[in-house]
């Protein structure tokens, strides 16, 4: 589900909504009434407006004077490791935040084939000695501007010839000691 903004008066009232706007905010206005924000004879007419809504404008008069909605929990985990291989691969879930934590030895991480529930995801590298390997699907796009080196610098070829970018955005930060990154996009 598209999560509606905080504010929803900062959006252009006039554009339209489409149905993943329209059934987050039938959530919020179910929340918003479980939580005694809303009486009872109040929610029916927020909810026919929420329903029938064709812009943003329209959806702003359904959710007017409800508490800011909290922004979700973050999908996060962590791969840890003292020494030894970390490796992913195959159909894996990849969270939206992925730490990966080796004091030494090899990472290899295989996104090929992953399952991605987020346009964007962050993986933090916490890597001491040791190689690292990172694979990731054909149309990803990949922003190393976030990772440190202080041996070897990462090796990144970019694909080219893509104009229309449907993949995942791989953002890859944090830290590395003695060793090399290297981060290719998989073949098919």
């Amino acid at each position: 589900m598209t999560p509606l903004p905080e504010d929803p008066s900062q959006e252009d009232p006039s554009r339209r909504i489409g149905e993943a706007d329209r059934d987050s905010a039938v959530e919020r206005l179910q929340q918003a009434y479980a939580e005694g924000f809303i009486p009872h004879e109040e929610m029916d007419v927020r909810l026919h407006r929420a329903l029938t809504a064709e812009t943003h404008g329209d959806l702003a008069s359904a959710l007017r004077s409800l508490p800011a909605q909290e922004p979700a929990p973050k999908s996060t985990s962590t791969i840890a490791a003292a020494g030894g291989r970390i490796k992913r691969r195959g159909a894996w879930r990849v969270p939206r935040t992925l730490k990966v934590e080796s004091a030494y030895g090899r990472v290899h991480l295989d996104l090929s084939k992953a399952v991605f529930e987020h346009p964007v995801v962050d993986i933090e590298l916490a890597l001491g000695t040791g190689r690292a390997k990172i694979t990731v699907p054909r149309d990803a796009t990949v922003d190393l501007d976030g990772l440190q080196t202080g041996w070897k610098d990462s090796h990144y070829v970019p694909r080219s010839g893509r104009d229309g970018r449907d993949g995942p955005t791989i953002r890859i930060t944090g830290a590395m000691g003695f060793g090399r990154l290297k981060v290719r996009h998989a073949r098919r």
